[in-house]
């Protein structure tokens, strides 16, 4: 039997070939783009390269002068404001609009087109037209006055303290329709018998969401938060388009900033330093994420 093992092990070894040599090109190129140009930027981050990358050393440097700069601190501050709250809303709404489109509406086939429709538009285009709703010029502040409300206020990407949230406001309506998608699918592959069983009991709907349906979608939420935080951390478009960075530096993101210092203020060293602060942040967030999520399994 051990003579027989041993020579089918060749065999398990060359099985699906075909499709194990097609995806080495993808595999190498994987590889050597983002494993090589992660290392690539980690390492010229401690350079003072300018406008052309070189071997520079200067330490610590330019992470001295990135955590020095208000620029910077107003970046990640902005980031975590957008992204907490954007988590929190994005999931909440995406839900009970995915409870509600659950309860087989009439018409639903239209509604899901709607709520999902801004997701198909660009980051600058979805930026653009908030900028024009959120305009006090002509936008929701002058219809709001015009019906009687003369001092009614609105101009959320005029006024440094609330700005990101006027930012916030188009990120959600172009992403919560693709996580009311996301959740209203975890919904139909629950087992009707369970809300049967749940109705008899006399358990109340909110409760057999709450501990039964949302436990058992915790595969949905997971992929869901992933695509979520992916979208988060390489907002940029959103910013450009509706306030470049304005009024001031209020609006700022660590995206823009590294964009910003690499191909307009010529200076490498920063911009890639901003990049490795960013990745290390990535890292933080992803590898107890990692852990508890694939680590536990295997001790049980």
């Amino acid at each position: 039997m051990t003579g027989q093992t041993i020579a089918r092990r060749p065999n398990q070894l060359f099985r699906n070939l075909n499709a194990k040599i097609a995806s080495i090109p993808m595999i190498l190129t994987a590889v050597v783009i983002f494993l090589g140009g992660t290392l690539w930027t980690v390492v010229y981050s401690f350079t003072n390269s300018k406008l052309l990358p070189r071997l520079s050393f200067v330490g610590f440097d330019q992470y001295e002068r990135l955590w020095a700069a208000t620029r910077w601190t107003v970046s990640i501050t902005n980031l975590a404001i957008y992204g907490v709250l954007t988590l929190i809303f994005s999931l909440v709404i995406g839900f009970v609009l995915a409870a509600l489109m659950d309860q087989k509406i009439r018409f639903e086939n239209t509604f899901r087109t709607i709520f999902l429709y801004p997701f198909a538009l660009s980051f600058i285009v979805t930026g653009l037209v908030w900028q024009w709703v959120l305009n006090p010029e002509f936008g929701i502040q002058s219809v709001v006055r015009s019906l009687g409300w003369t001092s009614f206020t609105f101009d959320p990407l005029y006024n440094a303290d609330i700005v990101i949230y006027g930012i916030l406001i188009a990120g959600l309506w172009q992403g919560t329709g693709l996580v009311m998608c996301l959740m209203l699918a975890g919904l139909r592959g629950i087992d009707g018998e369970i809300w049967k069983a749940a109705r008899v009991d006399g358990i109340p709907t909110w409760k057999t969401y709450l501990f039964i349906v949302i436990p058992m979608m915790r595969a949905v939420f997971v992929t869901t938060l992933v695509i979520i935080a992916s979208g988060i951390v390489r907002v940029y478009d959103l910013v450009v388009a509706q306030t470049s960075g304005g009024p001031g530096i209020a609006s700022e993101v660590p995206a823009k900033y590294v964009y910003d210092y690499m191909f307009q203020a010529q200076n490498l060293g920063q911009g890639f330093a901003a990049s490795t602060m960013m990745l290390v942040t990535v890292a933080i967030i992803i590898v107890p994420w990692a852990y508890l999520e694939f680590g536990g399994k295997k001790r049980g």
